[in-house]
C-alpha cells in the first residue's frame, strides 16, 4: 500500500505570497516543514534559494520542492495557479541541483563550511583592490589576480550574479563550473574560465591584512578570509519539480539572447 505524501506549504512574507497561502490552505492537509516528504514553495527565486538552504539543514534530508512564482523573474519557479495542484504534482518532472561547498578559512584560523546553490563569491571589503592567488586542482593558474573579486557559479546560478559579471551561461546538466572575475584589473585580458565540475578550486588572499576579502555562499557571508576552497558537494543533491511545459533548460539557454 502506498503511503500518503506529507506536504508542507511555505511562503515568502510578501503580500502576493501570503494571499496565495490563503487560497491553498484549505486545498490539502499540510504538515510542518521538517516532517514533509514534499514542499510547496510560494515566492520568487530568492525565496526558493532560502527554502533550498533550509532543506539542506533539514534533519531528515532533502525532499522534492515544487515552487510557484509570486516574485519577479522566477527561473526556479513554476507559474502560480491556485487550481489543479494535485494534477500538476502528479505530472511534475524532477531536476537535480548539486550545490557547491565553500570551505572558508579566516585569518584567525577559524574554518567555515557553507553550501552554495548559485555561487560562491569573494569580494573586497575596502577601497583596496583584492589580490588573489587562484589554484585549480592544487596547481597555481593565476599567481596574482588584482580585482574587486571572483566567483564560482553552478549551471543553475550562471544566469544570476555570474551573468551580471559577464560570465558565461552554462547549460543545465553540463557538469561545468564558471569561474568569473569581478572587475579584473590585472591580468587585464583574463575574463574567466569554464571548468569541469570535478575541479577543486582554491583561492588564497594575498596580503589579507591590508586588502581584506569576504567570502559569500549565496546569501551567507564570512568576513576576513585567508583562503577559500570550493568543490561540488554531491552528497547533498537537491530536487526541484517543474511542470512539463516549464522547460527550465530552454529558458536559461534563451537568456543568452535577451537584449
Amino acid at each position: 500500500m502506498t503511503l500518503p505524501v506529507r506536504r508542507a506549504l511555505v511562503a515568502s512574507p510578501t503580500a502576493p505570497a501570503q494571499a496565495a497561502v490563503a487560497d491553498l490552505l484549505n486545498s490539502a492537509d499540510w504538515v510542518d516543514f521538517d516532517e514533509a516528504d514534499y514542499v510547496i514553495a510560494l515566492g520568487g527565486d530568492g525565496f526558493m534559494l532560502q527554502t533550498l538552504h533550509r532543506m539542506l539543514e533539514r534533519r531528515r534530508g532533502p525532499v522534492p520542492v515544487f515552487g510557484m512564482n509570486l516574485g519577479t523573474v522566477g527561473f526556479l519557479m513554476n507559474e502560480w495557479r491556485s487550481y489543479g495542484l494535485e494534477d500538476r504534482l502528479a505530472r511534475a518532472k524532477p531536476f537535480r541541483v548539486t550545490p557547491l561547498q565553500m570551505t572558508a578559512t579566516g585569518i584567525d584560523g577559524r574554518v567555515h563550511q557553507l553550501p552554495a546553490i548559485n555561487e560562491v563569491s569573494l569580494l573586497r571589503e575596502t577601497r583596496q583592490t583584492a589580490k588573489l592567488e587562484v589554484m585549480v586542482n592544487e596547481r597555481v593558474v593565476l599567481p596574482e589576480l588584482a580585482c574587486d573579486g571572483i566567483l564560482a557559479a553552478t549551471p543553475a546560478g550562471s544566469t544570476a550574479y555570474n551573468f551580471s559579471a559577464q560570465g558565461p551561461i552554462l547549460p543545465l546538466g553540463s557538469a561545468l563550473i564558471a569561474l568569473t572575475p569581478i572587475s579584473p584589473f590585472r591580468p587585464r585580458r583574463w575574463r574567466g574560465a569554464i571548468l569541469p565540475d570535478k575541479a577543486r578550486i582554491s583561492i588564497r588572499v594575498l596580503d589579507p591584512g591590508k586588502r581584506p576579502v569576504s567570502a559569500v555562499a549565496d546569501q551567507r557571508e564570512v568576513r576576513d578570509v585567508a583562503q577559500v576552497d570550493i568543490c561540488m558537494d554531491r552528497s547533498r543533491e537537491l530536487t526541484l519539480m517543474f511542470d512539463p511545459e516549464h522547460a527550465l533548460d530552454d529558458r536559461i539557454t534563451m537568456e543568452q539572447f535577451v537584449a
